[in-house]
């Protein structure tokens, strides 16, 4: 059973439709790829699985249950978190503040302390700046914080959006490494990333979207090496 099934996924934004009937499936312990142009409808897709955005049609199932209707906050205490595009920090609060919000749907007291000790562990620089305020980070420091906010629901899957957008190459690398390890540690991911060589380079699996439809799917080593891919997205 897969952990996240999505079935002929239907949004319209007013009378443009955006997703015209996706389906898609990521098992545990996964890495997966969706990849696309701008306005393929990939944050849209992420949008509509953690509920922020309610399809007109199509069913969402995780772990086998239907979530399609389900509220953004209760899907996150499932365990399901999101990595937002642009990253979405409480700049006005501090990096420890900000990672303290991402265990909000959790009540131990004793997991939370050992998550916040595992982000720690794995943004190093996360645990030298806890203190500061997070609208003063780099914006690779931010990409960290958001991720390691989102960690600290102790999800069972992390759905990620753009997680290099607007980085330098060295962070980018670093970004990679780090949602490998989250993989390797036995979260399931599902990554949505404009930088389709990147994604493709750590994914099991990969989806294409184009103008809110699937036009190519399978092993993510294939699709590297797929010619309209390769001419598409990784500029080939």
């Amino acid at each position: 059973m897969a952990m996240l099934k999505v079935t002929d996924l239907q949004v319209y934004y007013g009378v443009i439709q955006a997703l015209k009937g996706i389906s898609f499936e990521v098992n545990e312990g996964e890495v997966i790829a969706l990849i696309g142009a701008n306005g393929a409808g990939k944050t849209t897709t992420l949008h509509t699985i953690t509920g922020l955005i309610r399809p007109k049609a199509g069913t969402i199932e995780f772990e086998g249950n239907d979530i399609t209707k389900t509220p953004a906050h209760k899907i996150v205490s499932l365990g399901m978190a999101h990595v937002p595009e642009g990253r979405r920090i409480f700049g006005e609060l501090t990096v420890y503040e900000n990672l303290k919000l991402g265990a909000y749907t959790r009540r131990d007291k004793a997991g939370i302390a050992e998550s916040l000790d595992k982000v720690y562990h794995r943004f190093p620089r996360l645990e030298e700046r806890r203190k500061q305020i997070a609208g003063t980070l780099s914006g690779g420091e931010q990409q960290m914080l958001a991720m390691g906010r989102a960690l600290m629901s102790n999800p069972k899957i992390i759905v990620m959006d753009e997680p290099s957008m607007g980085l330098s190459p060295l962070f980018v690398a670093e970004i990679f490494d780090i949602i490998q390890e989250i993989s390797k540690s036995g979260t399931t991911v599902l990554l949505v990333e404009q930088n389709a060589k990147k994604a493709l380079s750590i994914a099991n699996r990969a989806y294409v979207l184009e103008t809110g439809n699937i036009v190519l799917s399978g092993d993510a080593k294939d699709l590297m090496n797929n010619d309209s891919v390769k001419k598409a997205y990784l500029g080939e």
